[in-house]
């Protein structure tokens, strides 16, 4: 865990998932065996050399069949057992063989992934901008500058330049993003009513305690003002405001791909290419431009 935060600068969410899978693999492994579990305890190098191929893949049908596990889930923690095996190989030399290379990740379901469409973008912000500056700033932002929720959360105020967000992403990792004259003007009335507040921190957003405002705090305030906005909130949450805001710079905007990955700090294209699907219109449009399309007889 230390190796992963001071060299590979995983996120402490990143940490505290990969922990919980491994421990719950090795629980798994433990009641398998009819052995006692307690924690790490009983992790030596004996107990992981022990461990077959067979029992991983026993491990991720476990997860599929009695824990329901999606395809995602189930994929994460076969990295976080190949991660934690490549290091007991290649920085720890304590063991020969990693067995973990041969796990295979199960196939992900291709699905058009719901986000607003600019509509219903133009009605959730003028809900917003009639209720609260400090919520109209975050939304604005969410729908412009395509933050994910820890970024946004973790915005401090000296990030904020006069045409730029210093944000913070996966892995440590600092952008720069444009605002755009909707985040400039938002971002001017939020700061106007936070500098008259009693502040405890140097967070932009803030709650009515002058304290930091939560990831879960964030995520009530936007479904809170979706729903105000009469749009149904099954399947939306703050991560597809983001996936909003990528897809109406990809369709209306026509910003190449490359561009948009950079905007959105993906390490992947292929990261960047699920949000660059192909709407319904664009479909209708397609099928119409067949050249049979207007025979009628």
């Amino acid at each position: 865990m230390a190796y992963l935060v001071t060299i590979k600068g995983r996120s402490k969410n990143t940490i505290l998932e990969y922990r919980l899978d491994l421990l719950q693999f090795f629980r798994y492994i433990s009641i398998i065996r009819n052995q006692e579990y307690s924690d790490f305890q009983f992790v030596n190098i004996e107990f992981i050399r022990s461990i077959s191929l067979g029992e991983m893949y026993g491990f991720l049908a476990y997860c599929q069949d009695s824990l329901h596990s999606s395809p995602g889930t189930r994929t994460r923690k076969i990295v976080s057992i190949r991660q934690f095996w490549k290091y007991l190989k290649t920085k720890a030399h304590l063991i020969d063989n990693n067995i973990a290379e041969e796990l295979e990740t199960p196939k992900q379901p291709k699905r058009i992934v719901r986000c607003l469409t600019l509509e219903e973008s133009v009605r959730l912000l003028i809900e917003a901008s009639s209720s609260s500056v400090r919520d109209n700033c975050i939304i604005t932002i969410f729908l412009n500058c395509a933050l994910r929720l820890s970024e946004l959360e973790s915005l401090n105020v000296d990030q904020v330049n006069s045409d730029v967000l210093s944000v913070i992403g996966k892995g440590n990792k600092e952008r720069k993003i444009f605002m755009t004259p909707a985040v400039k003007q938002a971002l001017a009335k939020w700061q106007s009513i936070r500098n008259s507040m009693t502040v405890y921190t140097n967070a932009l957003f803030i709650s009515r305690n002058g304290g930091r405002l939560t990831t879960r705090a964030i995520q009530n305030v936007v479904k809170k003002h979706i729903v105000a906005a009469g749009i149904t909130p099954e399947g939306l949450s703050t991560h597809k405001l983001r996936h909003t805001a990528a897809t109406l710079m990809y369709k209306y905007g026509r910003v190449d791909i490359r561009s948009l990955q950079q905007l959105l700090g993906h390490e992947s294209i292929a990261t960047t290419e699920i949000y660059t699907h192909v709407d319904e219109g664009q479909l209708q449009a397609a099928v119409n431009a067949n050249p049979l399309a207007m025979m009628f007889n």
